[in-house]
């Protein structure tokens, strides 16, 4: 499943390597930014009206990233998503219409227009309900973040477990084939080899394994 991208997003491009959640809590921030270089484009700053116009293509360029990510979840995370973004006054709608207002208003300023004082007024007072928006998107994220590595947390356990017990099962065949190879004296030489060739293997497979389990834990 796949939120439809909303009207005011621009072709996505790729964004640099960061994270859903670092990526959705980066959005608060660039729209904070976007409202203080609106606000000193409205006082004739040119310098600040082209600042803006770059963190709105970037804030709307990673609004569609954002949007994209249901695409490449499971079901149950999709749903989580959706029913955050689209549902009656979700987040989805509002940060769509605050973006419309930041559009307008620096079109507005761009022109000299003489609307733009309401239309920066409009931008102002919806920078709270734009914020609490984003905080939720970002809350959302962060759930399914922390619910998806739990559970690979959980698959590497097990797999880590069934490794350990199968080392256990070969060291407990490797010390009755060293007590077999002492029972049959110089005919068990080559057999006593490879019972400690074995031994030594489960020993590093046991190892490694536990090495495993500490990296996963620091990840």
């Amino acid at each position: 499943m796949s939120l439809s991208p909303q009207p005011f997003a621009l072709t996505a491009k790729p964004v640099a390597s960061i994270s859903t959640v670092n990526l959705a809590a980066r959005q608060r921030m660039l729209s904070q930014r976007m409202v203080l270089q609106t606000m000193l484009a409205a006082q004739g700053d040119k310098a600040q009206l082209q600042a803006a116009e770059r963190t709105l293509t970037l804030f709307s360029e990673s609004q569609a990233t954002l949007l994209q990510v249901p695409s490449k979840l499971d079901a149950v995370s999709a749903r989580k998503i959706e029913a955050v973004y689209l549902a009656p006054n979700g987040v989805g709608g509002t940060i769509q219409s605050f973006t419309k207002m930041v559009r307008t208003a620096l079109d507005c300023i761009a022109q000299g227009d003489r609307r733009q004082a309401d239309a920066l007024a409009s931008v102002v007072a919806h920078n709270d309900a734009v914020l609490d928006a984003l905080n939720k998107a970002t809350t959302v994220f962060d759930e399914i973040g922390k619910h998806k590595s739990d559970s690979m947390m959980r698959e590497l356990s097990g797999i880590v477990g069934d490794i350990q017990s199968v080392a256990r099962e070969a060291k407990v065949v490797s010390f009755n084939a060293l007590v077999i190879a002492a029972r049959a004296g110089q005919f068990g030489r080559e057999f006593a080899v490879v019972a400690n060739v074995l031994s030594g293997i489960t020993g590093k497979i046991d190892g490694l394994s536990r090495e495993a389990m500490v990296l996963a834990g620091r990840t």
